[in-house]
């Protein structure tokens, strides 16, 4: 699962973050790294518990709640708190696995990372290189948004972010726990609700459209984890 979410945040959402992280402490990114990634990453990334931070990740926390794409996609139950990470001429984050399990931080609460999200906060024209590079069974897939656009995939891939020769990248990164924990189910879910509201658009039959409404719900209580 690799879904393109454009226009997650709005040009004034857009501005008010990068004011808050023009503001924030920026910090070697290897804090928050598990013994693997933390070899692989060379990065800059905002201080855990960083005020200004938090102001930023809240702003992208509620405008995801508000996006029907994005709970389409994920069914989310719990999101983690959004980072930020800052690549500079030189940086990289090579191949790596992100951890299965995140403490969420001044919480005794863990939360399993079934999905991976990247939200772009720079312009494709501002830096060289910096794409997000995901691999699945069909091979390696390579992203790199517009400002306000974000990815979701699997959180079991492997992925990278290619070296930036140029510019600064600079990027939101979180993860989150879905009420299906399933990749494939989770899948199957997203196809059929998008069918549905393709449909519904479109004034299709409206009893087909009830029966397949049904079958959705239907196939989310039988999967969810609540």
């Amino acid at each position: 699962m690799l879904i393109r979410i454009p226009g997650a945040l709005g040009s004034e959402q857009l501005t008010e973050i990068s004011a808050h992280l023009a503001a924030a402490a920026w910090v070697d990114g290897r804090a928050t790294a598990g013994y693997q990634s933390a070899r692989a990453k060379h990065n800059l990334q905002v201080a855990q518990g960083d005020a200004a931070g938090r102001k930023a990740a809240d702003l992208v926390v509620r405008a995801l709640e508000r996006n029907a794409l994005f709970v389409s996609a994920t069914l989310p139950r719990y999101v983690f708190p959004p980072l930020f990470n800052r690549y500079e001429s030189g940086m990289v984050f090579d191949a790596h696995v992100d951890n299965a399990i995140r403490q969420v931080p001044d919480t005794h609460h863990r939360l399993r990372t079934d999905i991976s999200a990247t939200l772009f906060l720079s312009s494709p024209s501002d830096y060289e290189g910096g794409e997000l590079i995901v691999e699945d069974v069909f091979g390696p897939h390579s992203v790199k948004l517009a400002a306000g656009d974000m990815v979701v995939y699997s959180a079991n891939s492997v992925h990278r972010v290619q070296q930036v020769t140029r510019g600064v990248r600079i990027a939101a990164f979180f993860w989150i726990q879905s009420m299906v924990r399933d990749d494939q189910a989770r899948a199957l879910l997203f196809e059929l609700d998008t069918a549905v509201r393709h449909l519904t658009a479109t004034e299709a039959d409206p009893d087909s459209v009830l029966r397949l409404t049904a079958c959705y719900h239907n196939l989310l209580r039988r999967w969810a984890e609540l």
